[in-house]
């Protein structure tokens, strides 16, 4: 499949590798017209519009927002959004979360291995950031390490974010984005509850780049009993891009739901 529009692409405003001003190039590279920034917990602050067009590439301003669930988190995408005066609010409050949070873990690992940690302590801020910071430290341990040891879930300088109710973030993005889709249901432990939320919702994220063949003829049957959207996106943190997102039909029909681009 030829992907068109690359609809889930992170950037170093929240834990991504690729800048605002360096996505029409890398879009350019992969062949890829359309770009969805969907930061976690904010958006962008570069994008003024919910859609702009920049160097010959259409962006979306878009969000990933983590919500809790009876059976465990998942991740939300808006599409598309306005700053609604309570989304505002929640990301502000989210934000203020984020950084507390990093602060804690960063003092849990530095007590426990007599380490200094370099962390900017600023909106943004996540659990990459500190894991960078202890591999960049004479902790003697790298990334992935850092997850493993110190900061997974259940890691012992692990520290929770607080995070909206289901029903709360979709409120919050449904009233700030036409389009609102669950991002990779199979990435969870318990796929099928996230895939009973469907009706809830606009779109189901179905292409993504998983690690492990998935049963997409389920995720088809949920998207047509429910006239969804499939929405679809690399989940960039790195600098490739269209390693998963729409074809040109599908991206037209999720298109049509946005409002005009400007510039």
């Amino acid at each position: 499949m030829d992907v068109v529009a690359d609809l889930h692409v992170h950037t170093p405003v929240s834990d991504g590798r690729l800048s605002l001003s360096a996505l029409p190039g890398a879009a350019r590279r992969a062949g890829v017209e359309v770009v969805a920034v969907t930061d976690h917990d904010r958006l962008h602050p570069g994008l003024d519009a919910p859609v702009i067009v920049r160097d010959g590439v259409t962006m979306i301003r878009g969000i990933e927002l983590q919500v809790e669930t009876a059976t465990g988190r998942i991740d939300l995408l808006g599409y598309g959004a306005a700053e609604t005066v309570a989304l505002r609010a929640e990301l502000d409050r989210l934000q203020r979360d984020r950084m507390c949070r990093a602060r804690r873990m960063s003092e849990r690992i530095e007590d426990r291995l007599g380490v200094e940690l370099d962390v900017s302590f600023e909106p943004g801020v996540g659990r990459p950031h500190v894991a960078r910071a202890v591999a960049e430290s004479d902790a003697a341990c790298d990334y992935a390490g850092a997850f493993d040891r110190l900061i997974g879930d259940d890691g012992p300088c692990y520290v929770p974010r607080e995070v909206p109710s289901v029903e709360r973030g979709i409120d919050l993005l449904s009233d700030a984005c036409p389009v609102v889709s669950l991002a990779h249901p199979f990435r969870y432990a318990d796929p099928d509850a996230a895939l009973e939320l469907a009706p809830e919702l606009d779109a189901v994220e179905r292409y993504y780049p998983y690690d492990a063949p998935v049963d997409t003829d389920r995720l088809d049957a949920v998207i047509e009993a429910h006239d969804l959207l499939a929405t679809g996106g690399s989940d960039a943190h790195d600098r490739r891009l269209g390693v998963a997102g729409l074809d040109a039909a599908a991206y037209a029909r999720f298109a049509s739901y946005l409002p005009d681009a400007q510039g």
